[in-house]
């Protein structure tokens, strides 16, 4: 799956200043829910390679279904990845299942406004229609309790990802990007994405904002 986010409208700059990107997590038609213990570790250096792999192996599922092939490359480009991992304020986590890696987020943390925003989520392919995407999303949200809002992105084609964030974990649409209103933070569109950009903007507000103080502490 794939996202980013901000405060409402305008994300600040430090908060937000690249594509973001959600890998699709792909719901079963009827999904399994498990008991199982999921948990969040900070991913090793050496892991880099592996996540950014499996990353774009879950996100080309929703692209070939879409559009039917990946005619330019691994979609996010490695590139995109890069940037995304090593950007001021990123954090790269790993989702662990009973201990077994089963898929990865990053997300961009603001220690002055707590306005935060999830980048780069998925599930390993093979993982998904277990529950495991709720139950990593809230470990989350538990990792990050300072949190004021989360924001995060995706792709207009992505379904799967649309009822993830508003029907299963509480977010709510805050804006449509497109040819008629482009994302101000991408004014040349997402042309690491396949399709014409058209991408939804999603918030999820955690606390009440005391204007002025949280940006003090």
């Amino acid at each position: 799956m794939f996202d980013r986010g901000a405060p409402i409208n305008h994300p600040p700059p430090d908060a937000c200043t690249r594509p973001p990107l959600e890998i699709s997590l792909r719901m079963g038609k009827k999904p399994r829910m498990t008991n199982a213990l999921i948990t969040l570790e900070d991913t090793h250096p050496n892991d880099i390679a592996a996540f950014k792999k499996e990353l774009q192996e879950a996100f080309a599922l929703a692209v070939v279904d879409e559009f039917g092939g990946l005619d330019d490359g691994p979609i996010p480009p490695d590139e995109v990845l890069d940037g995304a991992v090593n950007a001021p304020g990123a954090v790269t986590l790993r989702i662990l299942c009973d201990g077994k890696k089963v898929g990865g987020a990053v997300v961009t943390i603001n220690a002055k406004t707590h306005h935060n925003s999830l980048d780069l989520f998925f599930l390993k392919v093979g993982e998904h229609g277990r529950g495991l995407g709720l139950k990593a999303w809230l470990a989350i949200e538990k990792r990050f309790p300072e949190t004021i809002t989360w924001q995060t992105h995706t792709p207009y084609f992505e379904r799967r990802n649309i009822h993830f964030y508003v029907n299963k974990c509480g977010f709510k649409i805050i804006e449509f990007f497109n040819k008629h209103h482009p994302d101000p933070n991408q004014p040349g569109g997402q042309d690491d994405l396949p399709g014409d950009g058209d991408a939804f903007q999603f918030e999820k507000v955690m606390r009440p904002s005391r204007q002025g103080f949280d940006e003090a502490e």
